[in-house]
């Protein structure tokens, strides 16, 4: 199976003259405080209205921190998720006042979404994860039915999925899209353009919370998914594949079977969570096993020739790419 480079050629080419080293790394600069003080507004304004209603309907726990209690409730899930906005502002700061460039530019080739890429990116990840979350459950069958009930699961489904697509896009622009572009614009090395841009986006997942085997287990999964992301932005010049892939595996966790106790509000079903105690090193082994594979075989769905998922470059009209 070979992947033809000729779209993300003309995609790391769409960046203009002012894409230069030091403007790329000032302009990952500026996007963090937009992401830091809209997570701070989010935060601090979330739980302010949560305390007033706790202690309105006199549910206020005793001596109980406001902001653990905040970002525990479902509606401190829904912030975090909101809280992502502060990328997309950051990454429209820095193309449009650095890079002189529309935020568009990140997108593609076309500076549209490809959707028929979104599509296959989400469909093909929604039968990966299905096909994990069976070899998890063979692993460890404590599965318990979420607190949630039915009808409030499908009343949060669309905000959900929504806030989700915020967060899961802004994570594509900023590490598939800004850094990825620029740097490909500037060095032909893919250890530099896809290797620096994935480790940074892998270790912002490190749970201090988890062991060291379980966090080298969830590093080595999502280092996974992320060489797969980052094929997909090389086959197809195109950020829509990598949107509907990661929307696909956050939604599988957010609101199908959740891993993780911080993030089990909305989910139907709960799985023990990797933070909890009792993961031997052989269970960690297995987990990043499972992991990988379900990222190798999202390639062959999505990249081999004849899946009918394969994903489409995006690909410009002659004469159309600076």
């Amino acid at each position: 199976m070979t992947i033809d480079p000729t779209a993300f050629q003309q995609y790391r080419h769409t960046a203009n003259n002012k894409t230069t080293l030091p403007r790329l790394l000032l302009g990952a600069v500026v996007v963090i405080p937009f992401w830091l003080g809209t997570t701070a507004a989010v935060l601090f304004g979330g739980t302010y209205a949560f305390a007033v209603w706790q202690a309105a309907s006199g549910t206020a726990p005793p001596g109980g921190g406001a902001v653990q209690d905040f970002m525990a409730s479902p509606a401190g899930i829904l912030a975090a998720l909101a809280s992502f906005a502060g990328i997309w502002l950051g990454l429209w700061a820095a193309m449009r006042w650095i890079h002189r460039e529309k935020l568009t530019a990140l997108i593609g080739v076309s500076r549209r979404i490809s959707w028929s890429g979104f599509l296959k990116g989400l469909t093909a990840v929604l039968i990966t994860s299905l096909l994990s979350e069976i070899l998890l459950y063979g692993l460890q069958p404590d599965i318990a039915r979420g607190a949630i009930g039915l009808s409030a699961w499908l009343s949060f489904l669309i905000p959900i999925a929504a806030l989700t697509f915020l967060q899961t896009s802004s994570e594509e622009m900023l590490f598939r899209g800004y850094l990825l572009r620029g740097l490909a614009s500037r060095f032909r090395n893919p250890f530099i353009w896809a290797l620096l841009p994935g480790l940074l986006f892998t270790s912002l997942h490190w749970s201090p919370g988890s062991s060291a085997a379980i966090n080298a287990c969830v590093l080595a999964s999502i280092a996974a998914f992320a060489l797969l992301l980052t094929l997909l932005v090389y086959a197809t010049g195109n950020l829509g594949a990598g949107f509907g892939a990661h929307l696909g595996n956050n939604l599988t966790g957010f609101l199908l079977i959740s891993h993780q106790q911080s993030y089990n509000s909305f989910a139907l079903f709960n799985a023990k969570p990797l933070e909890a105690a009792g993961w031997t090193t052989s269970d960690a082994v297995l987990i990043a096993s499972i992991g990988i594979v379900s990222s190798l075989l999202t390639v062959l769905l999505l990249l081999h020739p004849r899946s009918p998922l394969k994903v489409e470059p995006d690909m410009a009209r002659a004469g159309s790419v600076r």
